[in-house]
């Protein structure tokens, strides 16, 4: 059949998002139970950092290596594989006896991650138009902004009713289920595929015939790099910090409820959704990418220092307008995908865009467990001086981000160049 005029893609594009969906919504609903992992398997606040980092560090270490195998093999078979991973991980991570199972269990979960997004994405490019393709791109990276929200108040309302292994365990089942009917979805149903999944995949291997010298080009190429340390500090920071430790430090330092402080990255996710429009609209007005993105590396700099001026417990009232405007940054980070499509040639964009996404989770892996290993240093003081010290931490982070928005060169192209993807 004509997949990018047939109806059926509108099942597909539903379909994959919907796994999406959950799926990045347990990227951080373990943040939400730190403090209970810590009582009931007697860990430190270390280990929950390296649970959260192990599994970023799977995400950001296949990213790459997962893109070259897609675009040779096809997306498929690799989004229900990534799916179904997901799932499994979530179902051991709610069953775990102990906190090694439990890092096994993260492992799977960041392994499966690393394999959705650019699956998503060759999919989408499969089944519809190339003018069908920018917007829904947009609707897609919207929907994992609201996967984010759910992991907020309702997951934290589920835990609180329930506690947390049914929740993981429901979603884990929800996820293996989601693989199955993917499988069905985008494989079993779909007849006479055949040549058009064929012509993408030569497409692919000719445009990547000698992988290793591609990357080793970027590796060397200063606009890589720019875009690699701009996501780097404003990525990481916000993903690692609302994954492992926004909530505890909510409850330890604010005194507030496990539920009132998930609403802090809620507040958080709301700034995200409004920065990436905005970050692109604005820099479309001033006709500079770089301008706009060293702006909002100013801001989400400030802000983090912001916690250190206050000796780690702000006003209440700043407290939240610091998270809204840490959640606009990473948001407002999609410029740094309008800055890879700006400045390499079609055929890299994907590699570079997987290159400098990687840059953005690999601080979302340091940042958890270099904070907890600040709180476990601390951990006889009051809870405000541990965090204090441990915001240190995303202070230097972003400091590189704004080295990095430094080093952009700007290109001298129209608005239109701000068109951009979300960063996941």
């Amino acid at each position: 059949m004509n997949k990018q005029n047939n109806k059926y893609r509108w099942v597909v594009f539903a379909s994959v998002l919907f796994a999406y969906f959950i799926i990045v919504s347990q990227r951080t609903a373990p943040g939400l139970i730190s403090d209970q992992l810590m009582k009931e398997f007697n860990i430190t606040a270390s280990m929950i950092g390296l649970l959260t980092s192990i599994q970023f560090l799977a995400y950001a270490g296949l990213q790459i290596p997962i893109g070259i195998l897609s675009d040779r093999f096809g997306p498929n078979y690799f989004l229900i594989i990534g799916t179904l991973l997901n799932g499994i991980g979530t179902l051991i991570y709610s069953i775990a006896p102990n906190e090694f199972i439990l890092l096994i269990a993260r492992l799977m979960v960041g392994a499966g991650d690393a394999a959705i997004w650019v699956n998503l994405v060759l999919i989408l490019s499969i089944w519809f138009k190339v003018n069908e393709f920018v917007g829904l791109l947009g609707v897609a990276g919207m929907t994992g902004s609201f996967g984010f929200l759910l992991a907020t108040v309702p997951f934290s309302k589920w835990i609180s009713d329930f506690g947390w292994r049914p929740p993981f365990l429901t979603t884990g089942i929800l996820l293996c289920l989601i693989g199955i009917i993917l499988y069905f979805i985008l494989v079993k149903i779909p007849q006479g595929n055949a040549s058009t999944t064929s012509k993408a995949k030569v497409k692919a291997v000719k445009q990547r015939e000698n992988p290793l010298v591609l990357l080793r080009r970027i590796f060397s190429t200063r606009q890589a790099w720019a875009t690699f340390f701009c996501h780097f500090g404003a990525v990481g920071t916000y993903v690692g910090f609302i994954g492992s430790w926004a909530v505890p430090y909510g409850m330890h330092v604010f005194d507030m409820s496990r539920s009132g402080s998930s609403q802090l990255i809620m507040i958080g996710l709301v700034g995200a959704i409004i920065g990436a429009p905005a970050g692109s609209w604005i820099s479309g007005k001033l006709h500079s990418i770089k301008k706009t993105y060293v702006a909002v590396h100013i801001i989400i700099f400030t802000s983090w220092a912001a916690f250190l001026l206050f000796s780690g417990k702000p006003p209440f009232f700043l407290l939240v307008t610091l998270f809204f405007l840490i959640g606009f940054g990473n948001g407002a980070s999609a410029l740094t995908f309008a800055v890879v499509r700006q400045s390499f040639p079609m055929k890299e964009v994907g590699v570079v865009s997987g290159f400098a996404n990687t840059g953005g989770f690999i601080s979302a892996v340091l940042l958890p467990s270099l904070f907890g290993k600040v709180l476990d240093h601390f951990h006889g003081a009051p809870s405000s001086v541990g965090y204090y010290y441990g915001f240190i931490i995303p202070v230097v982070f972003t400091l590189i981000g704004f080295i990095g928005g430094i080093l952009i060169k700007e290109q001298r192209q129209g608005a239109s160049q701000t068109e951009f993807s979300t960063s996941n």
